[in-house]
């Protein structure tokens, strides 16, 4: 009998369906960024709205040049010392085919690199949260482009990156949990650690003014989380991208149940602010972990990081550091908790083969993710903190005083959220109307 003729695997052609599916995926993810402006927006009092909407927006602006001119290099570029990545050829993205393929898929580059561009751009729009009401927009931006040039690029390199260490290592982050949202809560500790509270912390009451705009804000967050998550497995040929789909809903559901039951027993309601928290708690906590879960699985990630986070936003109290819209507790403790939680909970049957404990597969996955977690978090809360603390001797971070206590929107934007002046009541019709209000009071006087 002759021997069997092996032959090459063929190449990967471009593929369509897969094509698309990424474009639209990119736009779900690029309206993440508009959504939690919108959450943290509605989370701020009416003064600071407008300042906290253009700390997410103008992320948008600057982290999309930077990635044309050197991020995207170096966050996917040729591996240099597992640390970071370089291709000159990708420098200004003047030297890439319209239809050269990302290594390994049906994509073409083009497509992977506007992906992953809506990564860069939301990851420091994260942070923004933890420093409402105070921060010179000015230096916010000057931060923005340090951050993501000496930490966010790093870090996306270090865990997806081919040559990566994390990558290398094992340490399984399907769509962000450590390179996103542990990078971004723990710069934002970091932050608040140097530029320290805000007036009246503690004191003053800082209500959310508008929770029907948080809950827009949620809805649109969840929405495009589904291009987040199901968009990272870069295809949908066989079905870890359904399952991560899946997954993204499930955990959320959860989250924002076991958010709202902790709540009811701690607090005796059940909050919108609640609910909307709680979900993206889920949302947080599913991403690295959705394409290694079952469902079951992602019930309970979903149902842990719905507690655990719920019960960390107190913790700013305690510890007297001003997360002002809990960036911490959410997305640095949600991060953690599904980051670590695949050495319990992977099971071998969706990403790859790899088993958590409870399938057992022992800890040798718990603790390659403890590697990833905590490398991260130590990485990014100590270069995070040294920028502030450089930017706040040089131009200063924070605004003056007055300018916090009369509304950072005026000062900083010389603009407001509302205006009521055209309204025909309120200040405007109490002023028109007291001449005759009080003609008519002499008159039944007399």
């Amino acid at each position: 009998m002759a021997p069997a003729i092996t032959l090459a695997a063929e190449a990967p052609k471009l593929s369509a369906a897969n094509t698309g599916f990424m474009l639209i995926c990119s736009a779900l993810v690029m309206l993440m960024t508009p959504g939690l402006a919108f959450f943290y927006g509605g989370m701020v009092r009416v003064k600071s709205t407008l300042n906290m909407l253009m700390m997410s927006f103008i992320s948008l602006g600057i982290v999309t040049i930077l990635w044309v001119l050197y991020g995207f290099s170096m966050a996917f570029g040729t591996d240099s010392g597992s640390l970071i990545g370089w291709n000159s050829d990708w420098v200004g993205l003047g030297n890439i085919g319209l239809t050269e393929l990302w290594p390994g898929y049906t994509i073409p580059v083009f497509v992977f690199l506007v992906f992953q561009l809506m990564f860069a751009i939301i990851t420091p729009a994260l942070i923004s949260g933890a420093l409402a009401d105070r921060v010179k927009f000015s230096a916010w931006a000057l931060f923005i482009t340090l951050w993501a040039t000496i930490v966010y690029f790093p870090v996306a390199h270090w865990v997806w990156g081919a040559g990566g260490w994390a990558f290398e290592l094992g340490v399984i982050d399907f769509a962000g949990g450590t390179a996103v949202h542990i990078n971004a809560g723990a710069a934002a500790l970091g932050v608040i650690l140097v530029i320290g509270k805000r007036v009246g912390f503690k004191k003053d009451p800082m209500r959310p003014h508008s929770l029907p705009l948080v809950m827009l804000g949620a809805g649109l967050l969840w929405f495009g989380w589904f291009g987040f998550n199901a968009g990272s497995w870069l295809g949908n040929d066989d079905g870890v991208g359904a399952l991560m789909f899946v997954n993204t809903q499930v955990a959320t559901a959860a989250a924002m149940l076991a958010w709202l039951i902790y709540e009811k027993i701690r607090h005796g309601a059940f909050t919108t602010l609640g609910a909307a928290s709680g979900a993206v708690a889920g949302l947080v906590a599913i991403t690295p972990a959705g394409g290694a879960v079952t469902p079951m699985g992602a019930i309970a990630v979903g149902a842990i990081a719905g507690v655990l986070c719920a019960m960390a936003v107190g913790l700013k109290y305690k510890f007297g550091y001003d997360d002002s819209l809990d960036v911490v507790g959410v997305h640095l403790v949600g991060g953690v908790v599904g980051s670590l939680l695949i050495g319990f909970f992977a099971s071998g049957k969706g990403q790859s083969e790899v088993e958590g404990l409870f399938y057992g597969g022992g800890l040798t996955q718990f603790w390659k993710q403890c590697a990833g977690v905590f490398a991260v978090l130590a990485y990014s809360l100590i270069v995070s903190a040294i920028l502030a603390f450089i930017l706040d001797k040089t131009m200063g971070m924070r605004v003056p005083e007055d300018d916090e206590v009369a509304g950072i929107d005026q000062a900083e934007h010389a603009e407001t959220a509302y205006d009521f002046s055209g309204a025909g009541g309120g200040a405007a019709k109490t002023a028109a109307t007291a001449p005759v209000a009080a003609a008519a009071s002499k008159k039944v006087d007399a």
